[in-house]
């Protein structure tokens, strides 16, 4: 991957996390809560995947880049253990959304969940742009 497709696969992956949480705050207003949460895991792998390829890495699975993302950037320092605690939490969670029909979430633990995902894509957006692999807007 030369360094003009890596950025553009980076792009790729904020404009995907851009929508996802687009997707998941239409599904929470219209009451797809399980649905909702889902998708704001997904915003949130998005951002980390764009993380990922600053270094030329691609996950092959979400666990993947859950121990990458770790590897690469918690360990170093570059983010906080708290941030992988987040997106580990998320992970968990859009399972249960997705494969355990019991489960229930709240407009509480969305809302809670959405400021979480939030707050570390605004992490990882500054430190995107801080390496000039996103410009200012």
């Amino acid at each position: 991957m030369n360094e003009e497709n890596k950025k553009e696969n980076l792009r790729e992956e904020v404009q995907r996390a851009s929508e996802s949480m687009k997707a998941a705050e239409l599904l929470f207003e219209n009451g797809f809560i399980k649905d909702a949460v889902a998708k704001l895991y997904y915003s949130l792998l998005y951002m980390v995947r764009a993380m990922l390829l600053t270094k030329g890495l691609e996950p092959r699975s979400h666990e993947g880049a859950l121990r990458l993302f770790g590897l690469h950037f918690v360990k170093r320092g570059v983010f906080e253990a708290k941030d992988s605690h987040v997106f580990s939490k998320l992970m968990k969670y859009r399972e249960e959304a997705d494969y355990n029909p019991s489960y229930l979430f709240t407009p509480e633990d969305f809302t809670e969940l959405k400021q979480e995902a939030e707050h570390l894509m605004q992490k990882i957006t500054l430190r995107l742009k801080k390496e000039r692999y996103l410009t200012e807007q």
